[in-house]
């Protein structure tokens, strides 16, 4: 999937042949949903999982932002597309960052693929300043359970081929179970892409 925070399947698709996969994708429609993720965001911002930048041009001009993923040739990529962000090696699981520190973290199609949601979102939920929000545009478990059933049995396949994206997470649940608050999902695709968005909680 796109920019993920998981640095197994770095490992296993290259950050050029990655980008022009998603480059793709953009052309296909993803940047519409691109634009919906980062419309509105400003002040600190964190993305996490950033990749190769293809968030990174959708931003607004005004807000200060800061890309993490565990892959350093993606990021060079990124910092390439976008200068005046701030580019840092980092997994999600592990963000280098003093708590309270941003206004916003979003992250496009990372949590399927991260080893650890709940730890993700944990430190994503710490570095947000207590009235931060976070936005997520994500693949999810598909609300067809003939579909849902589907993509638990396609699953391990597609994630050994695709560096360990899950088809079946239930992102939204994940959201709640790490404290966040107000959790909305608004459905694209019949549900099985949503944006996410959440305040952090108390």
């Amino acid at each position: 999937m796109d920019d993920s925070a998981h640095d197994a399947r770095r490992r296993r698709v290259s950050p050029r042949l990655y980008d022009g996969v998603a480059g793709a994708l953009d052309h296909a429609g993803l940047a519409r949903l691109r634009a919906d993720l980062s419309r509105g965001i400003e002040g600190d911002v964190l993305e996490v999982g950033a990749g190769t930048g293809r968030q990174l041009p959708h931003h607004p001009p005004g807000a200060r932002v800061t890309a993490t993923d565990p892959d350093a040739g993606a990021l060079a990529l990124a910092a390439r597309r976008s200068p005046a962000t701030r580019t840092v090696v980092a997994a999600a699981e592990a963000l280098p960052f003093d708590d309270a520190a941003f206004d916003w973290v979003v992250c496009a199609l990372v949590l399927c693929t991260v080893r650890d949601p709940l730890a993700a979102l944990a430190e994503m939920r710490r570095v947000l300043r207590p009235a931060g929000r976070l936005r997520a545009l994500e693949h999810v478990r598909s609300p067809n359970r003939a579909l849902a059933r589907a993509e638990g049995l396609a699953s391990p396949l597609w994630g050994a081929v695709a560096g360990g994206c899950h088809l079946d997470r239930d992102t939204r649940a994940s959201l709640v179970a790490a404290g966040f608050a107000g959790v909305t999902a608004r459905p694209h695709l019949g549900g099985n892409i949503v944006l996410l968005e959440a305040a952090r909680g108390a």
